[in-house]
């Protein structure tokens, strides 16, 4: 169940981050650092089998 919420989240934040409307494009790589982020702590909780 865990696992399906942060995979919608991801995926969500993913849509997100993409600088397609012009009210974004100032926001440089802050969403994109973000999404790297939670990227990176999903990858280790998934080889350490915590998900």
């Amino acid at each position: 169940m865990l696992a399906t919420i942060l995979i919608i989240v991801v995926l969500l934040m993913l849509i997100g981050a993409l600088p397609r409307w012009p009210h974004s494009r100032g926001w440089g790589y802050y969403p994109s650092g973000g999404l790297g982020i939670a990227l990176v702590i999903l990858i280790i909780l998934l080889l350490l089998g915590l998900l």
